[in-house]
């Protein structure tokens, strides 16, 4: 088993003498068995080996795993480090799983120990973290991303190597790996929260894994591995194709600004690619960012008129004649021009635009609660959010323009509106409309559509309102 993982790592370049191992050890199997490797394997390669064990404070007899490792440690002369997070009060905290705290506080854990103890390691990027993932985890990984919906980077499932974090145990199986412990007398530390079903990842694990390598073809965890290895090597000649249309679209500009015109010649996959492309470079993580994120931007692509999209971690897309943009930061007022202006599919935050000739409108999503009176004011409008089908644009008149006049909801073109209203013909193009399509929700100044008033059966409020206008 240690020949062929010595020649898993040689094959992904995982480690080189000289280098700064931290490895994760909790003191399960998968972890334990690192550690007893990464000791053979320093026979061949020489490193630097430090252990670093992450308290959650979650279990009880997480104080006992500690110990554990730190023994083993002792008894083989690596440095341990112990480092102790409440991780279920951090994920209340930022709003995150236990999960995802937990995977956070483990590798900022693994970076100050390697920036405190291997200061030059690090200087000279020969820093690395070993940590204990499977190739079972990396099907259950695989078939997680799959039932929930992923692109070809979720179907990769985890990588060997990614950056610093190396991954030597990935091409083992679980059941080879605590064969090699038992032959070897060596004990383990169990996580009991591991044999429960609360988490879907571990009913991946008990149940249709077990299924499939029983009752679909025995091999499975092996033959998922190697598809998911095949899938890396397209994922890396897809990237590499991304960063060539990168440099083909790029545009002058401030922020991420990419040509429509040189966009609309690359393939469609590609150009999916590209937008989540240029996100990575402005976000944190993409773990927020989803398929309809992508279809928006791509929206701008495909639609002229200056409009723009917000997203999670305060980033806007923006199209600007012929360039879309992407930016980090709070959206500004938008001088609205040419077809007018479109607000985000969904409003997650108060946008406002100014209008020329006009003011600044203000647009805000609210919960309605029924013991609130809705405003009579002229310019502070509430509209039923949830009956806005499109993005909804701030506007001039257009052909085929209508409201609805009743609560039968009968139909009025936007013409026999303003010839009714006696809106002189030569100010009708210079009247501001809030629109659905080419369903007018509010004849800014004027009336509101009836399929759009607020009613009982309201949940979210769109909260339009005028400022710094001239009557």
């Amino acid at each position: 088993m240690v020949d062929k993982i010595y020649a898993y790592v040689q094959k992904h370049h995982m480690l080189s003498p000289g280098d700064t191992v931290a490895a994760g050890i909790s003191g399960g199997a998968d972890s334990v068995c690192l550690l007893f490797v990464l000791q053979e394997l320093r026979e061949r390669i020489p490193f630097e080996l430090l252990v670093v064990h992450v308290n959650h404070l979650i279990r009880e007899e997480a104080g006992a795993d500690a110990a554990y490792v730190k023994a083993l440690c002792a008894k083989q002369e690596i440095p341990f480090f112990l480092v102790e997070r409440d991780v279920k009060l951090l994920a209340e905290k930022q709003g995150i799983s236990t999960e995802e705290a937990g995977r956070q506080v483990r590798y900022e854990a693994f970076w100050n120990v390697l920036e405190t103890q291997a200061p030059e390691a690090c200087k000279g990027k020969r820093a690395r973290i070993a940590v204990a993932h499977n190739s079972n985890d990396r099907a259950e990984t695989m078939l997680f991303h799959l039932f929930r919906g992923t692109g070809l980077a979720g179907l990769c499932s985890i990588r060997p190597v990614r950056g610093t974090i190396i991954r030597p145990l990935l091409g083992t199986e679980r059941r080879v790996i605590e064969q090699y412990l038992k032959e070897k007398g060596i004990s383990w530390c169990i996580d009991f929260t591991n044999e429960e079903d609360t988490y879907t990842r571990n009913k991946i694990r008990h149940h249709v894994l077990p299924y499939a390598e029983k009752e679909v073809a025995a091999g499975t965890v092996r033959h998922m591995g190697k598809t998911a290895d095949m899938l890396l090597e397209v994922e890396d000649f897809v990237q590499e194709s991304v960063s060539r249309a990168y440099a083909q679209c790029k545009a002058e500009g401030r922020g991420i600004c990419i040509s429509v015109q040189r966009m609309e010649a690359q393939h469609p996959f590609i150009r999916k690619q590209l937008i989540l492309h240029c996100l990575a470079m402005l976000l944190p993580s993409r773990r927020n960012i989803t398929s309809v994120h992508v279809g928006d931007i791509e929206g701008l692509f495909e639609n002229a008129g200056n409009r723009y999209v917000c997203l999670p971690y305060d980033i806007t897309v923006s199209r600007e004649y012929d360039t879309v943009i992407f930016r980090k930061g709070k959206q500004q007022p938008y001088v609205a021009q040419g077809e007018g202006f479109a607000l985000p599919t969904c409003v997650t935050e108060p946008v406002s635009i100014e209008v020329p000739g006009l003011g600044i409108l203000d647009f805000q999503v609210l919960d309605y609660e029924k013991t609130v009176n809705i405003p009579q004011k002229k310019y502070t409008k509430w509209f039923d959010y949830d009956k806005i089908r499109k993005s909804p644009t701030v506007r001039n008149r257009q052909e085929g323009d209508f409201l609805t006049i009743n609560e039968a909801l009968s139909h009025k073109s936007l013409k026999d509106y303003m010839i009714a209203e006696k809106i002189p013909r030569e100010h009708r193009d210079r009247v501001w409309l809030f629109a659905d399509g080419r369903h007018i929700i509010w004849v800014i100044g004027h009336r509101i559509s009836e399929e759009y008033k607020v009613s009982q059966n309201t949940k979210h409020i769109l909260q339009v309102q005028l400022r710094g206008g001239h009557e």
